[in-house]
């Protein structure tokens, strides 16, 4: 057997002709197999074969749970397992007490009959787009065999692990681009929900205001159906849109400047094909995206602050010298802002955020998911400046969306000469989700190429 799409896994099982037992052993075999030792930080094989066990007798009875029961899938290290340390990536929760109940996403995954193969590596606590993790090492980016690039953060694994076909689902959760740059590097689906999209309760915080969760699957139809069974849905309330109902607006500053060649030209090809596909494309200015970067240039980033809040007990102590020196540097640009800095921030937000929304009238707005493709990591690696640069750049396009309040979606829409994926990002208003799943439903096919 071959792990494929969560939605064909899903028919499979459905009909019988797939035991959830026999793909939970394959999957098994498979991370084995991968021999990439950074990917997993914890695999679960005893809660796994029981819910897999539960799952033949729901299926076998004709009672599946949901419409992906029995289907494996991986979480990222910041959702709380039970009877699992919930290490955020960190050294410094590698002792930590066990969680004492499932995050409340990971109980409506076993609700939906979802099996949990385990928590898989990122960013430590969240807090970078390139993945790098010097606790548990950095995921190698499955698209490249011989050279070891970035899988993309914060939710590497995540990306990683579906990259490598061991199984068709992971979970990640994005605060400034974490689901949709490992998607992007990756070369699969990554889906970025709304704010209070689903709940996140038991999930370790990085910025409570910005942070969101969702997968991150082979294909935009595997996210509709992960998305309905994580909120209990019986069918999916988002289906493939017309074409020709669809207003696709590219903005004209900030998210095309210094783009790779590989990048810019398959966001070109990509604007051909789904035109030709029946979309209606037109550009529009949006000064609001160059005045949201110029006002966190000036004032600093809210997610710094609410870092630092969260892990404020860690720092001027000794752990704060067990965190990675990036991740602190990160946190520690908050040391640089006033009450005075957030407030006026915050109201920048609520004002930016209501002006785009009535320049977008109800489009979604798309634009390269990142402006390169992985990058290797040794340079990153070497040098803190140079991380610090491809960082910066990496996040820019992602994060402007986490700011202004958007879901968000990354296809993949292209490859680099060497063969390393491009992504093509869908962006709309909070709240619209359903709406840019629609789209996505309709335009992979001609984003894919």
């Amino acid at each position: 057997m071959v792990i494929q799409t969560a939605s064909e896994l899903a028919q499979g099982l459905r009909d019988g002709r797939i035991d959830p037992l026999d793909l939970l052993a394959e999957v098994f075999d498979r991370m084995a197999a991968h021999g990439d030792a950074a990917l997993f930080i914890r695999k679960t094989r005893p809660r796994a074969e029981a819910e897999a066990r539960a799952a033949r007798e729901r299926l076998r009875a004709g009672l599946p749970a949901s419409l992906l029961d029995g289907v494996p899938l991986a979480w990222k290290d910041l959702f709380d397992l039970k009877g699992s340390i919930t290490t955020a990536g960190s050294e410094v929760l590698r002792d930590a007490a066990p969680a004492t109940a499932d995050a409340d996403l990971v109980a409506a995954g076993a609700r939906a009959g979802l099996v949990s193969v385990g928590t898989v590596n990122m960013t430590e606590f969240a807090y970078s787009g390139i993945g790098l993790n010097p606790h548990y090492g950095t995921p190698r980016n499955p698209r490249d065999g011989a050279v070891h690039r970035s899988p993309g953060g914060s939710s590497s694994g995540s990306g990683a692990v579906v990259a490598a076909c061991i199984v068709p689902l992971s979970i990640g959760t994005d605060t400034g681009g974490s689901i949709r740059i490992p998607a992007a590097f990756n070369g699969v689906v990554g889906y970025k929900t709304s704010t209070g999209h689903y709940p996140m309760g038991g999930v370790f915080p990085l910025s409570p205001t910005l942070d969101t969760l969702g997968p991150l699957a082979p294909t935009v139809a595997d996210c509709v159906l992960a998305d309905a069974a994580l909120r209990g849905l019986r069918a999916p309330d988002a289906t493939p849109a017309d074409p020709a109902s669809l207003d696709l607006v590219i903005p004209d500053v900030v998210m095309f400047d210094d783009l790779d060649p590989a990048v810019a030209a398959a966001f070109d090809a990509t604007v051909t094909r789904i035109a030709a596909a029946g979309a209606r494309i037109r550009r529009i200015a949006l000064p609001e995206l160059r005045e949201t970067s110029d006002i966190i240039a000036r004032l600093g980033p809210m997610t710094s602050v609410e870092a630092k809040l969260v892990h404020r007990d860690r720092l001027d102590t000794p752990d704060e010298a067990r965190i990675d020196p990036r991740v602190v540097r990160r946190i520690r640009m908050a040391d640089r802002m006033t009450a005075v800095d957030l407030w006026e921030l915050q109201t920048h937000r609520r004002r930016l955020i209501a002006q785009v929304n009535d320049r977008l009238a109800g489009a979604i707005l798309i634009c390269p998911t990142t402006p390169s493709v992985a990058m290797p990591i040794a340079p990153l690696e070497a040098d803190v400046e140079v991380f610090f640069h491809h960082n910066f750049r990496t996040l820019r396009n992602t994060a402007l969306g986490n700011f202004l309040d958007w879901c968000g979606l990354s296809v993949p829409n292209g490859a680099d000469g060497d063969g390393m994926p491009t992504g093509l990002m869908m962006c709309a208003p909070h709240g619209r989700d359903r709406h840019i799943l629609s789209a996505g439903l309709a335009l992979e096919t001609a984003i894919r190429g």
